[in-house]
């Protein structure tokens, strides 16, 4: 991604009931103010950086159990 940018890492979870999906970044915290998960379970992180750069991890939880996603995003 090129800084400055949005950037948007789509994350499809379903089940019933729904499964819980979160979002996190494996080495550090997601953007302070730069970033939201929408209704489809999309992470968009707003005026990339340098500093974003790394893994990012979905989790899908349920009673049934979990899985997880990752996505790289270079900057």
């Amino acid at each position: 991604a090129a800084a400055g940018s949005t950037v948007e890492l789509g994350c499809s979870a379903q089940g019933d009931p729904a499964p819980r999906v979160q979002w996190h970044k494996e080495r550090g915290d997601l953007p302070q103010g730069r970033h939201e998960v929408d209704q489809e379970h999309t992470l968009h992180i707003y005026a990339v950086t340098t500093a974003d750069a790394g893994t990012y991890v979905c989790t899908a939880q349920s009673q049934l159990g979990t899985a997880a996603a990752t996505a790289r995003l270079r900057v």
